[in-house]
């Protein structure tokens, strides 16, 4: 630095000495100085020997020979001795410098920032040659992770950057990107990960420092070189990445001796670890990107608990936290790119020249999907092609550089580039104007980076990143990219040659950076999202996505969904979802009419019920697409579209869920609503008679002292009230209706999973509708003191209006149940698993006790057979079905694999035996209901005396249970049955009469000849179990008496 100081060969250089002190100011004081302080250190060193008596003969030679050498620091400063020592040097920093830059010594990093800043502000002219290299080095070392380090190069950068062009001409910066670009995805694909993390830095750091105007002038002016950029970013941010580093960390990542497996990989890739290093920088991006609990398809939270899911995401393929490092300082440059469209001082930079050269990566993959060859054969001829990998892999890397290159517009990336390069003081700058001089640098080229970057408001600035974003999402919502296959067991996938898993992993991640892509417009846009139109086809789509296969997709949709929410102005998801439910529904109503399609649409009516939890205001735009999917589950829809059924039951579900959850609540709020009717109403009648005993007619009354319940506003407003509440019921009514009517023919299907729903269905149908009738003689109460205290009021244009709106019969439920119970006795019969059975008697049963007895007096007298036959055969006899009415009812165009054999195991027919004695159980310990089983009492309690005493000790328990419940309704009848077997059993406790003229217990009892005389076995019939255990005699009628009979 001495030798090669500026000042020191200005005459070398042929500079002026007037140039010197205007381009340098670290050349305070003489080095001649330092030179002469250097040749004497020698002397002190020989005076201090020969003070100690240490003279020799040979130190005295030594000292002529340092003399002689004193006169070699004295330099012949020559145009040739500069070139030849300035080359030197440049190959001495070449080979160390940049080495020494990542040193993983922190005071190594700070002497190498102390070094350059001095060789750059005394020797800049005379190290020509390394000066590109020094600043290289300082770009890398702003970026550290020390903060002494980084803030020490960034002041550097700061005061060589300010001096423009006199320091740091366009085209060395411009050489310098060019250079360090296109080295760029050598270094990122090889095995040296702190290299490629240093350059990646780089290349950064010098972006950021260059300005807005360099990027305008170097990649907007030429989009040959726009398109270099991307195409070199576009590989280091492609798949390829996840191979790049040491050979040692693939193998340990993904061992050979396991192989591949996808559920394992799935896991991994679900959640992935924060940057250490960036987390400060992400966390103050906005509240708009908050921490996302994810949810399951049954609402529950993530096994994981909070998932953080910020947007933009980390690419699924950059699993590694070093890999995320490397994409934070990648995104940060096409972020950068972004941001300068809208911070530059030219009037003609358009972010649409960026937009379009990544959309065209994008739009080969879309565009080889429409092509005839892929419609007409599939997508697995489709991908076995050469390049169709290469293609789809393309496409996930351009939408993660469209997502970046968005983002850089936002607030929030400006904020975290500034934060990354210690900029605290320096603010989001955004300009109104382009008239405004202080914000505009008039420098060329190189400018204050503090100055330049910022969000310029000017005219049409908004318009341009509205149709930019247009133009994005109309790639994004083609529908031949969305149905790439996710799973192996999709649709798609089923032919003959089998697709490899790489395809689903690479779409996957394809469709999951589309999404992220669509929660950054949101952020972006704002309330201007919806206002664009964008909601209608981007909501549609995230709620089908909401219900995917894959974690890695639903997580994304969820994390969008909250973020469109939050972007918008609303506080949950759930009024997001209200707000547009015109749009979902408009959309849902068009595909149902063409479901070949769409298969999608039932999907959709589950997750916005199952998800979002806004059913009250929902449900009001469901009636008229509830009438399309009924029809589709009609006989005639289920032949077309037979895999459709399952999914449209599903849908049906959560309808009917949701109006079981609403429905409970109505009666409550008609009869809180009535009691306070009936109040006011009362007041009413008090007041009229208080004014005909004192003679006062309404004509002398001061109006403004009359009571608020006595003016016609406020009996208008109670009508309107109910009204409204009538409506709202019949809504949930008519909805739970078609969900009824749906519903109820599959309860005979022989499918499993299409049975099991339709159970569902029908206990929660059964639910509403009991509510709502309940609800509707409430409002009957309320209309009725309505209409009595409008009549006392003598408001005759009430009483007009309420005659108007007379309201239909709301008895439901009986012809509901009548139409119910053949099925019911089907799907009984059918016995297609152990799961159908044991459900039917659980809906059965609570059916029963909603609806009363009454009506299934007749039904269990004529058909009940069907469920005590259950009750009769023994689990360890197989019976054959030979007689015509024992085959399974089956609808007519489905196929069985039922055989002649009884299909159930043993341990499956005791548990049909328990359900079957626990809806026993419920049905006769509830008054209401208990009054069906009265014509068939005795049959049943034969037979589940003969279960409680045979030896299955498995169904002791609940036959112990039914004969309790039973007892409630003739407790004498079932004493009799149970003591007529265990007096005959045992002789010795025969209970003796209370008093000598009773007859004995023996004589009205006489022991029976054999087993089969014993009169529950005459009461139970043909099937009842006669072989008795002693031992569970004895047990069961000794719990019994303890604890019933006494």
């Amino acid at each position: 630095m001495i030798v090669l100081c500026d000042k020191e060969n200005l005459s070398a250089l042929h500079m002026p000495s007037g140039n010197s002190s205007t381009h340098f100011s670290g050349g305070g004081g003489s080095s001649d100085r330092v030179l002469q302080k250097l040749r004497q250190l020698a002397t002190k060193n020989e005076s201090k020997q020969i003070g100690n008596a240490e003279t020799t003969e040979d130190i005295i030679s030594d000292v002529s020979k340092n003399s002689a050498d004193r006169r070699s620091l004295h330099v012949k400063r020559t145009r040739k001795w500069l070139e030849e020592t300035t080359s030197n040097i440049d190959k001495l920093f070449s080979a160390t410098f940049p080495h020494l830059s990542i040193h993983p010594s922190e005071k190594v990093r700070r002497s190498v920032v102390n070094g350059v800043r001095g060789l750059l502000s005394s020797c800049s002219y005379t190290l020509t040659r390394s000066k590109m290299l020094l600043v290289e080095c300082l770009c890398v070392l702003a970026c550290d992770d020390a903060t002494t380090v980084s803030e020490a190069a960034q002041d550097s950068l700061d005061h060589l950057f300010m001096k423009g062009q006199s320091f740091l001409s366009e085209n060395e910066v411009s050489d310098i990107f060019t250079r360090l670009l296109e080295k760029l995805p050598q270094l990122v694909l090889g095995s040296e990960e702190i290299t490629a993390l240093s350059h990646a830095r780089k290349l950064l750091a010098l972006t950021f420092y260059a300005g807005p105007q360099f990027l305008i002038n170097h990649l907007h002016r030429s989009p040959v070189a726009a398109a270099r950029f991307f195409d070199c970013l576009g590989l280091c941010i492609s798949h390829g990445s996840q191979f790049s580093g040491s050979m040692d960390k693939l193998i340990v990542s993904k061992p050979l001796s396991v192989g591949y497996l996808y559920s394992v990989a799935e896991l991994k890739s679900g959640a992935y670890p924060k940057d250490i290093s960036h987390s400060s920088q992400h966390a103050t991006s906005s509240s708009i990107a908050p921490k996302i609990s994810v949810l399951r398809d049954d609402g529950s939270s993530n096994a994981h608990g909070t998932v953080e899911y910020e947007l933009p995401h980390v690419p699924p393929w950059f699993v590694h936290a070093s890999s995320q490092r490397l994409y934070f300082a990648l995104a940060g440059m096409v972020r950068l790119v972004g941001l300068s469209t809208v911070s530059g001082q030219g009037t003609s930079t358009s972010l649409s020249v960026f937009v379009d050269i990544l959309l065209n990566q994008f739009r080969r993959l879309s565009t080889e999907l429409r092509a005839k060859d892929t419609q007409r054969y599939g997508v697995q001829r489709w991908y076995m092609k050469s390049d169709s990998g290469q293609i789809l892999r393309q496409a996930s890397s351009a939408v993660c550089m469209l997502n970046e290159l968005i983002y850089g517009l936002s607030d929030q990336s400006l904020c975290i580039c500034l934060q990354l390069f210690n900029k605290s003081s320096a603010q989001v700058v955004r300009v109104p104007g382009q008239n405004d001089k202080t914000s505009s640098g008039e420098h060329r080229g190189v400018t204050d980076s503090r100055v330049v970057w910022k969000i310029s408001e000017e005219m049409g600035t908004k318009d341009d990143i509205i149709h930019c974003i247009g133009s994005i999402l109309h790639e994004y919502m083609s529908p031949e990219v969305w149905d790439l296959p996710t799973e192996q067991n999709s649709e798609l996938c089923l032919g003959e040659i089998s697709l490899p898993l790489h395809l689903f992993r690479d779409t996957t991640a394809l469709q999951q950076v589309m999404l992220d892509g669509i929660g950054v417009f949101g952020i972006i846009l704002g309330q201007d999202f919806a206002r664009s139109g964008f909601m209608h086809s981007s909501l549609y789509l995230l709620l089908r996505k909401l219900i995917s296969s894959s974690v890695q997709i639903r997580i994304a949709s969820d994390a969008v969904l909250r973020t469109l929410a939050t972007s918008g102005g609303y506080s949950t998801v759930g009024q997001f979802v209200v707000a547009n439910a015109d749009y979902i529904v408009d959309s849902l109503c068009r595909q149902l009419r063409h479901l070949d399609l769409n298969p999608h649409v039932p999907d959709i009516l589950a997750s916005m019920l199952s998800y979002i939890g806004a059913s009250r205001d929902i449900l009001p735009f469901l009636e008229e697409p509830m009438r399309a999917v009924s029809s589709e589950l009609e006989v005639l829809g289920r032949h077309d579209h037979p895999h459709l059924t399952v999914p449209f039951l599903k849908a049906v579900s959560e309808i009917a869920k949701a109006c079981s959850h609403e429905s409970i609540s109505l009666p409550d709020e008609v009869q809180s609503f009535y009691v306070k009717v009936r109040t006011e109403g009362q007041a009413v009648q008090n007041s009229i008679e208080k004014r005909r005993e004192t003679s006062v007619t309404a004509e002398a009354t001061d109006v403004d002292a009359q009571p608020e319940f006595l003016s016609l506003e406020y009996w208008e407003d109670l009508l309107c009230k109910l009204n409204d509440m009538r409506r709202y019921r019949r809504i949930v009514g008519s909805l739970v209706g078609s969900c009824l009517y749906a519903s109820t023919p599959l309860l005979s299907s022989t499918k499993e999973s299409a049975c099991l729903v339709a159970l569902d269905i029908v206990e929660n149908a059964v639910v509403s509708i009991a509510k709502v009738e309940e609800a509707y003689k409430c409002e009957i109460e309320s209309k009725a003191v309505i209409s009595e205290a409008v009549q006392l009021l003598s408001l005759d244009e009430l009483l007009d209006d309420m005659d108007g709106a007379e309201d239909v019969d709301e008895n439901r439920l009986p012809p509901a149940m009548n139409k119910l119970w053949p099925y019911f006795v089907i799907c009984l019969k059918n016995k297609i698993s152990v799961a159908v059975v044991r459900r039917c008697t659980e809906v059965l049963g609570r059916t029963i006790q909603i609806c009363g007895g009454d009506f299934f007096i007749r039904r269990f007298h004529k058909d009940g057979y069907i469920i005590w036959r259950l009750l009769a055969l023994s689990p360890f006899k197989r019976k054959t079905l030979s007689l015509m009415d024992e085959k399974a009812i089956i609808l007519p165009y489905r196929n069985t694999s039922l055989t002649s054999e009884e299909p159930m195991a043993e341990i499956s027919s005791q548990k049909i035996q328990i359900a079957v004695l626990d809806m026993i159980t419920e049905i006769s310990s509830n008054k209401r209901s208990a009054i069906a089983l009265e014509s068939v009492l005795k049959k049943i309690c034969g037979l589940v005396v003969g279960i409680a005493y045979g030896g299955l000790i498995g169904l002791r328990e609940a036959a112990i249970r039914a004969l309790t419940g039973l007892a409630c309704m003739d407790a004498d009848l079932v004493w009799l049955l149970l003591a007529d077997v265990y007096h005959s059993l045992n002789q010795r406790d025969m209970p003796l009469p209370p008093i000598q003229d009773l007859v004995e217990l023996c004589d009205l009892l006489p022991p029976p000849m054999s087993s089969r005389e014993y009169l529950f076995v005459q009461y139970g019939g043909e099937g009842v179990r006669y072989d008795i255990d002693p031992s569970s005699v004895h047990e069961v009628f000794k719990r019994m008496e303890d604890a019933v009979f006494k």
